[in-house]
């Protein structure tokens, strides 16, 4: 069983389904709404755990009742919350969700995930002893992701960088990163002016583009490799990213070379979108490892 840390978000989320996304100032009727836990960094770390890896979580939550059901939540999920910590008088970040027209869209409130701090992450420094690799993604203060860059480099650790939300990373962070993770929106922004090919050729084996239904790609050193997705019939595609950054994680980790690695990814990702739910859709390793093309 490998280990692996997850440094990020915890938040619930508050999803509303409608036909359509109203326009400003309209209002429409909506068919239901649910509350259900997510976090991209909860999110990663359930559906790592899922896949059969050891997942220790280090994130925050609000001194209230969504707090107190997030780490529950981890906890039916089999990841240690050892290093997840109410933070007293903050609110739980929430994620406010709505789907519609067969995708979704999302404004996210950080709450509590404000407090993810470098220095709060130092007191949670044994988390990372005998992890075979690291994920983090944007939630949280950048300074954070700076921080574990650096605490990952010191220690050899890898560390997989899932740029979302999208925002400029320094170019040191980036040389700090085994690999990075963004969608197609990310990647305009991390490498603005920069076409998609040559910022795959510039990060050879290290940038892995997703492009949903269309798979991932990524460079080789001698040619662009595309990896394409399966099939399904969509029914929710919130978290269907965490759940194939994840599992690029456990298989990096497990050994697999990259193109392996990402048809797992791919998989688990694909059997992700068919159930409703960021987490709730999220597969076991034996549902992905039966699935055949």
């Amino acid at each position: 069983m490998v280990q692996i840390t997850v440094v990020g978000s915890i938040s619930m989320d508050l999803v509303v389904t409608a036909d359509r996304r109203p326009q400003a100032g309209e209002t429409i009727l909506g068919h239901s709404f649910k509350t259900v836990p997510g976090g991209k960094g909860a999110n990663q770390a359930v559906a790592a755990a899922r896949l059969g890896a050891k997942v220790n979580m280090v994130g925050c939550v609000g001194d209230d009742a969504y707090g107190t059901a997030l780490i529950e939540n981890l906890r039916q999920n089999h990841v240690s919350v050892q290093y997840v910590e109410p933070v007293t008088h903050c609110s739980s970040g929430t994620a406010h969700i709505t789907l519609a027209e067969g995708d979704n869209s999302i404004i996210f409130v950080k709450g509590a995930n404000d407090f993810v701090t470098p220095d709060y992450v130092k007191k949670a420094k044994e988390a990372f002893e005998g992890s075979s690799i690291v994920l983090i993604q944007q939630e949280i203060p950048y300074e954070t992701v700076e921080y574990v860059a650096k605490l990952c480099e010191k220690n050899q650790i890898p560390l997989l960088l899932n740029p979302a939300p999208a925002r400029k990373i320094s170019p040191a962070i980036l040389e700090k990163t085994a690999y990075l993770t963004p969608n197609e929106h990310e990647c305009n922004v991390l490498f603005n002016g920069i076409g998609r090919s040559e910022a795959l050729k510039r990060h050879p084996n290290r940038l892995i583009i997703t492009e949903g239904k269309n798979g991932a790609r990524f460079y080789d050193g001698r040619e662009e490799i595309v990896v394409p997705s399966f099939p399904v019939e969509t029914v929710d595609t919130t978290g269907a990213g965490d759940t194939f950054n994840a599992a690029f994680a456990v298989a990096v980790a497990e050994g697999k070379e990259i193109k392996e690695a990402l048809l797992f990814a791919n998989r688990a990702a694909s059997l992700s979108v068919t159930k409703f739910g960021a987490q709730g859709g999220m597969p076991t390793r034996e549902e992905v490892d039966g699935r055949k093309r």
